[in-house]
């Protein structure tokens, strides 16, 4: 029988069993979504709805059940580009194998966005980078803040007076000490090379500027970092992750604020410290948001980045050794992270220690190391500032005699004496007395040339007295001598008073003069060692420059010591010399050398047998840097009217008179925009708060935001605190004087602060409207802009008697005003 081919066939595979699958059980594919109700406004995207994660049931198979649990989609996911997401991999086990670790923090910097496709014309290429229009915008209006009337004042002002000098010394190539490393001056060099100065202008404090310094011209290019502070601080807001309005409100107050404006618009160093401390924490934050492809080329460029920054940030000032400690906390908890993600080799562990190590530590030291060398390539020629470097040092430099001096030193010889340790001065002594103790002439460590530092070797009392035209006695080791001092004709003399600073030591004077005198001017020589002939068994007679010398009293058996201890004002903050009664050879303090040598009897030395290693020279310099700014510390009986205390700075207490005060000068107060600082304060405040109440309510089970929002919550707010907290913290244990300017890198982390938390509460918020949002934002730049108007002066320049220029007077602690 024939069926037709319209008829039907039907089979009955019976009642087919009850399953829960549909067909949202599938594999669902990620799409990258905007996490904002603007940007899905924007891109035209409408997240839809996501199915929740669940258990599995009783009844579902292997197979099943592992299917049901969806491939790494929580609250967090969206708005997120990665090339391969996170899912579960239970290797073939069950559903409650653990989970693959997140290769980054999720959620914490900013949102992934897919790479845009080549752009194949103009209209492509502009479309796509429309984002930077904005901070081009803020450039442009951060010149102008910069560069209006830069040149109104023609006067040397403030700390121009030292750093257009040290600008000077490298145009004349001049060796010159300052307790700052040497970048930022060597750029204060350049631009003045740029502009065509000579040199030869000593930048005295409030002395006119003459026709050929080109003073305006070098405050321009300098003035140039201060520019690139807005544009820094826009896209390290950005890559924050910040909203748009957050952005905006950063870079406004990085252009607004009246403290960073003023400090960029000199010949100083502070722009240069502030831009590359703002570009640390850019690079750092972009090098957060590719650790998703680690060892990608932009992983790589970006962790080198920072550490170049850091680099440069130390090579400007040691100041910025505390944003450099927040790269370190920041890489200590990422690489903790990464120890305790059981997906990743050891291999890879390895390669993640190492980057960090020649990246973060060897890339940066090198960058340092490499501004004293070419600092020291630079300052070839005697200059001010040689007394600072070890005598070997000297003799290198172009203009210095020490190399032709006689080489072997002997009984009658005319020498200055220098302290082999770190930072060691010229023995020194002045027609002072010691206010206590002997009360006998001062005997101290200069780090100065003068007269004042020339000794005479001479024999014993009880010897023949010296005669200049008798046979030569070459000084050896061993041998008993007096020291007398040139200028006033006594004798280094100790005795069993204590020192005045360290009690322990035994007091050293100037005692007698060329005829009286006792056996405690007696000290022997011991040799230690020789650079050039080696151990102290080479050295039949002593060598100046390269021989190391120890002095014993005879007497008292103690070592003639000078450790960097300073004396107090009727000291003038040289250098205490003690004799240690301790007998430690390795103290290096106890080391010196014959530094000077004149003796008209002994032939002339030759340079080509000295020579002085740099790694010895830079750490030489680095200690007399450190030694030299742990000097500057206030003096109790001299009111500095420009000094400040730490405390004074986060509300603005106290600002700085940066010019003279007359009616007939342009006058300049450093003095933050208020609203600013008084604002980044309070967020800090807040925020610890903030922290503390949503910290109780997660303890108690709400919810008040995803696991993403939490994450950039709390990165954000660690960048923000810590910065600030590692930048003011030291200030409020250091010993030295310090000012207003030492605040203005703190000052970036407190608005970034203040930027998060109005972010946070506000622009981002779900509880406001858009019209709400569009408010605040308004009244922010309003406020803002309203501030800056009001204390433009202060940066731009006043004339005339500021006191007719009213309303200025917020605080009455601040001495804008003539009393």
């Amino acid at each position: 029988m024939k069926r037709s081919v319209t008829d039907s066939i039907s089979l009955d595979f019976g009642t087919p069993e009850v399953s829960p699958r549909t067909s949202s059980d599938f594999e669902e594919i990620s799409y990258p979504l905007p996490t904002t109700a603007s940007q899905q406004h924007q891109f035209g995207w409408v997240e839809t709805s996501h199915r929740e994660e669940e258990l599995p049931l009783h009844y579902m198979g292997e197979e099943t059940a592992r299917r049901r649990v969806p491939a790494s989609r929580g609250p967090a996911s969206s708005g997120f580009y990665d090339e391969k997401r996170d899912e579960y991999d239970d290797d073939g086990k069950d559903v409650y194998a653990k989970i693959r670790a997140s290769k980054i923090p999720v959620g914490s910097g900013r949102a992934r966005r897919p790479p845009a496709p080549p752009a194949t014309n103009i209209s492509e290429f502009v479309q796509q980078n429309l984002e930077h229009i904005t901070p081009i915008i803020y450039t442009l209006l951060s010149c102008w803040t910069r560069f209006h009337k830069i040149g109104k004042s023609a006067t040397v002002i403030w700390d121009e007076a030292h750093f257009g000098k040290f600008g000077s010394h490298y145009l004349k190539r001049e060796f010159y000490f300052d307790v700052h490393p040497p970048l930022g001056k060597m750029l204060v060099g350049l631009a003045g090379l740029l502009s065509g100065y000579d040199g030869h202008f000593e930048f005295k404090s409030g002395e006119k500027y003459p026709d050929n310094v080109p003073y305006v011209a070098m405050r321009v290019l300098l003035a140039m970092f201060g520019v690139g502070l807005v544009p820094l601080g826009w896209y390290t807001a950005v890559e924050l992750g910040m909203s748009w309005r957050a952005c905006h409100l950063v870079a406004l107050m990085v252009l607004l604020d009246v403290g960073w404006l003023v400090i960029s618009r000199f010949i100083l160093l502070d722009s240069m410290l502030l831009f590359f401390t703002f570009s640390t924490v850019f690079c750092m934050t972009k090098f957060h948001n590719q650790q998703y492809r680690s060892f990608s080329f932009d992983w790589w460029l970006w962790l080198a980045m920072t550490g170049l920054s850091i680099g440069c940030v130390t090579s400007v000032k040691w100041v910025g050794l505390f944003v450099t400690a927040l790269v370190g906390l920041y890489t200590i908890e990422d690489l903790w992270e990464k120890f305790g993600d059981l997906k990743m080799s050891v291999r890879d562990q390895g390669k993640h220690w190492g980057a960090r190590i020649g990246c973060l530590i060897i890339l940066p030291i090198l960058v340092y190391m490499t501004s004293f060398k070419l600092h020291f390539l630079i300052l070839n020629h005697s200059g001010p500032g040689d007394a600072q470097m070890s005598s070997l040092f000297q003799a290198n430099l172009v203009g210095n005699n020490f190399a032709y001096a006689p080489l072997e030193v002997a009984i009658g010889s005319r020498v200055t004496i220098k302290n082999f340790g770190y930072g060691g001065g010229l023995l020194h002594s002045h027609v002072q007395t010691f206010p206590v103790g002997s009360k006998q002439q001062q005997i101290t460590c200069y780090h100065y040339k003068d007269n004042n530092n020339d000794w005479t070797i001479l024999p014993r009392w009880d010897e023949p007295e010296y005669d200049p035209n008798g046979e030569l006695r070459f000084l050896k080791d061993g041998d008993v001598i007096r020291l007398n001092h040139v200028p006033t004709t006594r004798n280094l003399h100790s005795h069993t008073i204590p020192a005045p600073v360290t009690k322990l030591a035994n007091e050293v004077s100037c005692y007698g003069n060329a005829t009286i005198g006792d056996n405690h001017d007696y000290w022997i020589v011991q040799v230690v060692d020789d650079i050039k002939l080696g151990k102290k068994h080479n050295v039949e007679r002593i060598h100046a420059l390269t021989t190391r010398l120890r002095f014993r009293h005879q007497i008292l058996g103690c070592y003639l010591r000078a450790a960097n201890v300073i004396l107090p004002e009727w000291g003038f903050k040289q250098v205490e010399v003690s004799c240690d009664k301790d007998n430690n050879p390795a103290d290096t303090h106890t080391y010196w050398n014959i530094e000077g040598h004149i003796n008209p009897r002994l032939p002339a030395g030759e340079p080509r047998y000295y020579s002085s290693p740099f790694l010895r020279d830079f750490w030489h310099l680095n200690v007399a840097m450190m030694t030299s700014n742990n000097a500057l510390i206030p003096n109790p009986d001299k009111e500095d009217i420009l000094a400040s205390r730490p405390t004074d700075w986060p509300f603005m207490r106290l600002g700085l008179r940066m010019a003279g005060w007359g009616d007939d000068q342009t006058k300049y107060y450093l003095l933050g925009t208020p609203v600013i600082w008084w604002g980044g304060t309070l967020s800090l405040v807040s925020a610890l708060f903030v922290l503390l109440v949503y910290l109780m309510r997660m303890q108690r089970k709400y919810v008040d935001m995803d696991q993403r929002e939490w994450d950039h919550f709390l990165y954000v707010g660690k960048v923000a605190f810590i910065g600030w907290f590692l930048h003011y913290f030291p200030f409020m244990i250091m010993g030295r004087v310090t000012y207003v300017h030492h605040y203005l890198p703190t000052l970036y982390f407190s608005v970034i602060m203040l930027a998060h938390l109005i972010d946070h509460f506000a622009f981002t918020s779900k509880r406001l409207t858009e019209r709400t949002k569009w408010i605040v934002f308004g009244t922010c730049i309003f406020i803002l802009s309203a501030c800056f108007w009001w204390f433009k002066g202060l940066a731009f320049g006043i004339d005339g008697p500021v006191n007719k220029h009213w309303g200025l007077q917020w605080r009455k602690s601040w001495n804008i005003y003539n009393q």
